[in-house]
C-alpha cells in the first residue's frame, strides 16, 4: 500500500518537474530528499529520462533528411550571399559617398529650421514682452512726472493683463515683486501731498474766508443797489453809513503758491476782480489721493483719515484768541478762518462723491455754530465801545450771509445778534448818560440869544420849535429855552440812529425795527435821561433860576415828543397809529423831571426863607417897637419879589404854587418864632415890631407878586399867623 502511494507521489513530482519553471523546482526536489525513497525516485527519474530521449531520437530521425536538405541549400546560398554582401558593401560605399553632401545640406537645413523656429518663438515671446516693457517704461515716466493716479492705473493694467501674458521671465518676476512697493510708494506720496494740502489750507483758511466774504459783500452791495433802484422815490429816510469794520482790505497780499500745497497764486489777477474762493485752492491733491485710495481698495481708510484731520483742524479754527475782543481785526481773522474752512468743505462735498457727506458737514457746522456763538458771547461781553459792537454786528451779519450763501443755516447767529442788541443798548445808555451829564453840566441855564435869522434857522434845524409871537419879534431876541434843549433833542435823534444802525440787515420787519427803537428810546428817556435830569435838579448849589430854566426846558422837550414819534415813524416807515405800536414815554419823563424841579423850587424857597429868618433877632422885652419892618424881613421880601419876577416864564400854576408855598412857610416860621419855648414873656414893644413885620408880609401878599390869584387868596396864607399870635398874646394889636 505504501509503495503504491510512493509511486503515485513520485509520478506527481515528475509531472511537476516537467511542467514547473526551473526556478521553482527546488522545493519539489527537497520533498524527495526529505522522504525515505529517494533512490526509488532516482530510478524512476532515470527511466523517465530514457523515455524522453527515445522520443527525441525518434523525432530527429523523422526530420533528419529535411535538415540535411536545408543545410545543402544553405551552402548553395552562401556563395550568392557573399556576392550580395559585396554588392551591398559597394552600394553602401557609393551611397555614403553620394549622401555625404546631402547629409551636410540636410544638417544645414535642420539648423536653419531650428533657427527659424527659435526666431518665431522669440518674436512671439517679444510680442508678449514688449507691451510689458512699454507699459513699465510708461509707468516709470508717470512716476517721474508724479502722475500717480495714471501710474496706478498703468500698474493695475500691467499686473492684471500684461504680466500674465508675458510668461515667467526673470524681469517679469522683478516687476511683480516691485508692484507692491510701487503701490505703497504711490500711496505714501499721495498721502504726503494730502498732508501738505491740509496743512496749507489750514494756514491759508483766513485768506480763503476773506475772499469768500469779499464775494458775499460784493453780492450784497449789488442786491442792495437793485433794491434801491426799485424803491419808490418817496421811500424811507434811512441813513445808511458805510461800516468801516466790514471794509475788506483789497491791498493785502495773496498767499504764496506752493507746489501741491492746494493754494494757487492769484497775484496776477486784476485789482478790481475778486477771484472765487475755490479759485484760490488747488484741490487736485484731494482728488488724486481719493482716486488712488479708491483704486487701492482703501477708500474707507482715506475718508476716515480726511475727516479725522479736518475735525482736528476745525477745533483749532474754532478756538478764538484770548485778546480777540480788543480789536475788530481779531474778530475778522476768526471769522475768515471759519468761513475758509467751510468753503473748502462745501466744495469737497459737491466735487467728490462720498468723501464727505451732508451729515458730516452739518455735524461740523453744528459744532462750529455752538463754539462760535459761545466765543462771541464771551468776548463781546468785554466790549464797552458801542462803535466796536456795531462794527462787530456788521461783521457777524456778513459772516452769516456768506455762510448762508453756501447753504449753512445761520438763524442762531441772528438770534445771538438780537441778544447782543441788549448789550449794545446798555453800552449806548452808558455813553448817552455821559453825554447828557456833560450837556447838563456845561449848560448855562439861560435863554439862548439869537442875533440873526441864520442862527435862528440853525437852532430851528436842531430842535422843532415854533412860536409865531417870537417869530414876529425883531433880532436880536432870545429863545425861551437854554442850549441843553436842542443838544438833548439832537442826542435823542442820534441815539435813535444808533439803534437803527444796529437793527439794519438783521432780517427784521419794519414793525420789529420800529418796536425795538421805540423800546430802546423809552429806556433812554425813562432811565438815563430821567436820572440825568434828577441829577441836575438835585445837585448842590443849583439855584432857583437854574431850576426855573429846567422847568421851561423840560416843558419844551415834552412838547417835542410827538416830533420824535414822527421821526421814528419816518425812518422805520411804520405809521405812528399802527395797532400795538409802542408809545414813547417822553411826556411822563419830562413831567416827572418838571415836577421834581418844582418841588426843588419849593424846597429851595423855603430854605432861603429859613436862611433869612435865621437873621431875625427880636428883642422880646423891648419897651417900644420900631416904625419899620425888620431888616431881615425887608431883605426877604425883596428876594421873594425878585425871585417871583423870574417865574414869569413858568406856567402860571407853578408860579402860584411856589408863591403860596413860600408865603405859608413864611407864616408858619414867623409863628414858630413867636411860640418858641424860650420866649417866656413878650413886651408890648416887641409885639408892635412883630406886628409891623406881619403887616409887611400881608402887604407883599396884597401886591400880587405872582399874577393869577383871585382876590385876597394869597393873603389867607398869613391869617393863621395873625390869629395864632392873637391867641397867645392878648395884647396883640388889631391889624
Amino acid at each position: 500500500m505504501a509503495s503504491a502511494e510512493t509511486a503515485a507521489e513520485h509520478e506527481r513530482i515528475l509531472r511537476e518537474i516537467e511542467s514547473t519553471d526551473t526556478n521553482c523546482i527546488g522545493p519539489t526536489l527537497r520533498s524527495v530528499y526529505d522522504g525515505q525513497e529517494h533512490g526509488l525516485f532516482m530510478d524512476k527519474l532515470e527511466g523517465r529520462i530514457r523515455n524522453h530521449d527515445r522520443e527525441i531520437e525518434k523525432m530527429c530521425n523523422h526530420h533528419f533528411q529535411g535538415f540535411v536538405d536545408s543545410i545543402t541549400e544553405l551552402l548553395k546560398v552562401r556563395g550568392e550571399a557573399q556576392k550580395l554582401k559585396c554588392q551591398v558593401t559597394e552600394t553602401n560605399q557609393k551611397l555614403q559617398t553620394d549622401g555625404k553632401e546631402l547629409l551636410t545640406s540636410m544638417d544645414e537645413l535642420r539648423q536653419c529650421r531650428l533657427q527659424q523656429r527659435n526666431i518665431a518663438t522669440t518674436i512671439d515671446k517679444l510680442t508678449h514682452c514688449l507691451p510689458v516693457l512699454e507699459m513699465y517704461s510708461k509707468l516709470q515716466e508717470q512716476m517721474r512726472s508724479k502722475r500717480y493716479y495714471p501710474a496706478l492705473r498703468t500698474l493695475e493694467q500691467l499686473e492684471e493683463s500684461c504680466l500674465p501674458q508675458a510668461g515667467s521671465y526673470r524681469f517679469c518676476g522683478i516687476m511683480s515683486e516691485n508692484i507692491p512697493r510701487l503701490r505703497t510708494h504711490i500711496r505714501d506720496v499721495s498721502m504726503s501731498d494730502l498732508k501738505d494740502f491740509l496743512e496749507s489750507i489750514r494756514k491759508h483758511s483766513d485768506k480763503i474766508g476773506e475772499t469768500a466774504m469779499k464775494q458775499a459783500q460784493v453780492q450784497i452791495a449789488c442786491d442792495n443797489a437793485v433794491t434801491s433802484q426799485q424803491r419808490s422815490a418817496s421811500g424811507r429816510r434811512i441813513r445808511k453809513e458805510a461800516c468801516s469794520g466790514t471794509e475788506v482790505d483789497r491791498t493785502g497780499s495773496n498767499p504764496f503758491s506752493e507746489k501741491n500745497s492746494g493754494i494757487l497764486d492769484v497775484e496776477d489777477a486784476e485789482e478790481d476782480e475778486i477771484p472765487g474762493a475755490q479759485d484760490l485752492v488747488d484741490f487736485s491733491p484731494v482728488y488724486r489721493c481719493l482716486h488712488i485710495y479708491t483704486v487701492l481698495g482703501a477708500r474707507d481708510t482715506f475718508e476716515n483719515y480726511y475727516r479725522k484731520q479736518r475735525r482736528k483742524q476745525a477745533r483749532l479754527v474754532l478756538q478764538p484768541h484770548s485778546n480777540m475782543h480788543e480789536t475788530l481785526e481779531g474778530y475778522r481773522r476768526y471769522f475768515n478762518q471759519i468761513v475758509g474752512f467751510f468753503v473748502v468743505e462745501d466744495h469737497i462735498l459737491h466735487a467728490t462723491q462720498g468723501l464727505v457727506n451732508r451729515a458730516y458737514v452739518e455735524e461740523l457746522w453744528e459744532l462750529a455754530l455752538s463754539k462760535t456763538i459761545a466765543a462771541l458771547r464771551t468776548h463781546s461781553s468785554y466790549c464797552t465801545d458801542p462803535d466796536l459792537i456795531l462794527d462787530l454786528k456788521n461783521l457777524i451779519v456778513l459772516f452769516a450771509d456768506t455762510l448762508q450763501g453756501y447753504g449753512f443755516p445761520v438763524n442762531q447767529l441772528f438770534d445771538m445778534l438780537l441778544e447782543m442788541r441788549d448789550q449794545y443798548g446798555e453800552i449806548l445808555l452808558k455813553k448817552w448818560n455821559q453825554s447828557f451829564r456833560q450837556i447838563l453840566d456845561q449848560d448855562n441855564y439861560s435863554p439862548i440869544p439869537v442875533a440873526s435869522r441864520e442862527e435862528y434857522q440853525r437852532i430851528a434845524g436842531q430842535f422843532p420849535f415854533q412860536d409865531p409871537e417870537l417869530d414876529k419879534m425883531p433880532f436880536p431876541k432870545k429863545l425861551p429855552f437854554s442850549e441843553f434843549v436842542p443838544k438833548v433833542y439832537s442826542q435823542l435823534k442820534e441815539f435813535i440812529y444808533a439803534c437803527l444802525k444796529y437793527s439794519e440787515d438783521l432780517h427784521l420787519s419794519s414793525t420789529e425795527i420800529d418796536d425795538m427803537i421805540r423800546k430802546s428810546t423809552n429806556v433812554l428817556l425813562t432811565r438815563t435821561l430821567s436820572h440825568c435830569l434828577q441829577y441836575a435838579i438835585k445837585k448842590k448849589n443849583v439855584g432857583l433860576a437854574e431850576l426855573v430854566q429846567i422847568i421851561i426846558n423840560t416843558t419844551h422837550l415834552e412838547q417835542s415828543c410827538h416830533y420824535l414819534e414822527e421821526f421814528i415813524s419816518n425812518i422805520t416807515n411804520v405809521p405812528p397809529d399802527t395797532i400795538n405800536a409802542t408809545k414813547l414815554y417822553g411826556t411822563s419823563t419830562f413831567k416827572d423831571a418838571r415836577h421834581a424841579a418844582e418841588e426843588e423850587i419849593y424846597t429851595n424857597l423855603n430854605q432861603k426863607i429859613d436862611q433869612f429868618l435865621q437873621l431875625a433877632d427880636y428883642d422880646w422885652a423891648a419897651a417900644q417897637g420900631g416904625g419899620q419892618a425888620s431888616d431881615y424881613l425887608s431883605d426877604l421880601i425883596a428876594f421873594l419879589c425878585s425871585t417871583f419876577a423870574v417865574f414869569t416864564h413858568l406856567p402860571g400854576k407853578v408860579a402860584q404854587t411856589a408863591c403860596m408855598s413860600a408865603c405859608k412857610h413864611l407864616s408858619t416860621s414867623l409863628l414858630q418864632l413867636l411860640l418858641e419855648a424860650d420866649v417866656r414873656q413878650v413886651s408890648m414893644g416887641a409885639l408892635q415890631q412883630f406886628n409891623v413885620d406881619v403887616k409887611e408880609c400881608e402887604k407883599f401878599a396884597r401886591a400880587g407878586p405872582v399874577p393869577g390869584f383871585q382876590g385876597d387868596t394869597l393873603l389867607l396864607a398869613f391869617i393863621d399867623l395873625r390869629q395864632g399870635a392873637r391867641r397867645e398874646h392878648l395884647g396883640w394889636p388889631e391889624s
